[in-house]
């Protein structure tokens, strides 16, 4: 970015920062007046725009409330039941709790602010734009990793959207590097690349090049793989991904992979707005604070308000027809920049594990899993990958976990002792909250049972 622009940058950033609570208003004014006259807000609000009314009057709603208002436009029914200006596309987010993907309105408007944002990660890239928007996934990444390996000497930085995406793009290359060399060595792309505009692409700058690609080989055919982004792409200053929330799991293999590069997220981002930027990118993950800017028409509830190390559910009014809306992010907040809030990402709210009437986070699994996995890297081991569920199948209701476990030294390394993952579910349960062992325990609901008795309440309830 030119000096000028980052300049400007910086201004804009104190701008925002200082005033936020009149840019907030501001914000909510415009978005209020502008669709005042919508099906959806007239009926609350009667073409009247007054803040107060608006907090009082319209309620606060989940993707599921709106979705009948989105089906109707996104079968062609007008725009103004939700928002006065036309709708340009849709885009499709990640799954919902009912495991269905969210369709989110977008206008001009919106996309243009996506645009302004977009200039804040502006950077050239090593492979075309033919690699990266291939339909065939497997193709584009083996495109994208072919370039980059081509270019070795000129990246400076490697990165996606998410943590896990970069640990895909790491393990693809694991198992495609030396295809990956071949190519290189003999200057022509392998026959199961079929895509005609990945072909092309590659044809401008391919050519046989034996000694790069015996570099290379060199440094992928060794014993451990640690620090090998490092060693493939030598003047790479950073990571670039979101690994903060959920994608905390993935930050201990890419440290193992990209040893001493940091990890970078550079901002807060949801599918119904980008709601904050990281003004601290060189902190260290566990440390990620997000700085709000209140002209992204984001609307933190009783934003002026909020304090800190408390914790807030995230709610958005935006200029695509969202109105009072919960994200389902449970944010904390860590201090303040100039007059915004500065947060942290803590969980999804409602993601959670019951067999009864307990409930363990992902806040508090992450906390669990964390604490038994430090059993596993004095061995030589990573934890890559972890899922879970509730089996309540059978008359114990339990939690399932599954690990997904890798050896430091790849196919060298020894096998696991099953008497380790033993250790590994001990330490767990010793690590999950008080109400989770209070509810394992045999006799459990007796004791609860007589508890509730001894405060008044019938035995027969």
């Amino acid at each position: 970015m030119a000096t000028n622009g980052y300049e400007c940058g910086l201004k804009l950033i104190k701008e925002l920062t200082t005033n936020t609570e009149q840019i907030q208003d501001e914000v909510l004014r415009e978005i209020l007046s502008q669709n005042a006259g919508t099906e959806y807000l007239r009926g609350f609000l009667h073409g009247q725009t007054e803040k107060q009314l608006s907090k009082k009057n319209v309620p606060v709603v989940t993707y599921e409330d709106l979705k009948p208002y989105i089906d109707r436009i996104a079968n062609r029914e007008t725009s103004e039941i939700l928002l006065a200006k036309p709708v340009t596309r849709f885009y499709l987010s990640s799954e919902t709790s009912g495991g269905q993907p969210k369709l989110i309105l977008v206008t001009a408007k919106y996309q243009k602010k996506g645009a302004l944002y977009g200039t804040l990660n502006q950077s050239p890239t090593m492979s075309p734009i033919e690699t990266i928007f291939c339909p065939d996934p497997n193709q584009g990444l083996y495109c994208q990793l072919l370039f980059g390996l081509i270019q070795r000497d000129e990246v400076v930085k490697v990165g996606s959207l998410f943590a896990s995406v970069v640990l895909r793009g790491i393990k693809f290359l694991e198992n495609h590097w030396q295809e990956l060399c071949y190519d290189i060595k003999t200057g022509r792309l392998s026959d199961w690349i079929t895509d005609s505009r990945c072909r092309d692409a590659a044809s401008l700058v391919m050519k046989p090049n034996p000694e790069q690609a015996d570099l290379i080989e060199n440094i992928c055919n060794c014993k451990s793989w640690e620090g090998i982004v490092r060693k493939l792409w030598p003047k790479a200053r950073y990571i670039y991904c979101v690994c903060t929330g959920i994608m905390r799991q993935y930050i201990a293999e890419l440290e193992f992979y990209c040893r001493g590069l940091p990890l970078v997220s550079t901002s807060y981002a949801c599918s119904e707005a980008i709601c904050g930027i990281n003004l601290e990118p060189l902190c260290k993950p566990c440390d990620v604070s997000y700085t709000f800017l209140p002209d992204i028409d984001t609307e933190l509830v009783d934003l002026v308000n909020v304090k800190v190390g408390q914790c807030y559910e995230l709610i958005v009014t935006t200029c695509a027809g969202l109105y009072r809306y919960k994200v389902g992010d449970v944010l904390m907040v860590s201090g303040f920049y100039n007059n915004a809030p500065q947060f942290q990402f803590v969980e999804r709210k409602n993601v959670i594990l019951s067999v009864d009437q307990e409930k363990t986070s992902e806040t508090d699994l992450f906390k669990a899993v964390t604490e038994a996995k430090a059993l596993l890297d004095p061995l030589g081991f990573i934890l890559t990958e972890y899922t879970s569920y509730v089996d309540t199948s059978s008359a114990l209701g339990h939690y399932v976990l599954f690990w997904e476990i890798k050896g430091k030294e790849g196919k060298n390394c020894k096998e696991l002792d099953p008497k380790i993952m033993v250790e590994c579910c001990s330490r767990m349960e010793e690590s999950l909250h008080y109400t989770y062992k209070i509810y394992r325990k045999q006799g459990s609901f007796e004791v609860l049972m007589d508890y509730y008795v001894s405060k008044g309440t019938s035995l027969s309830q």
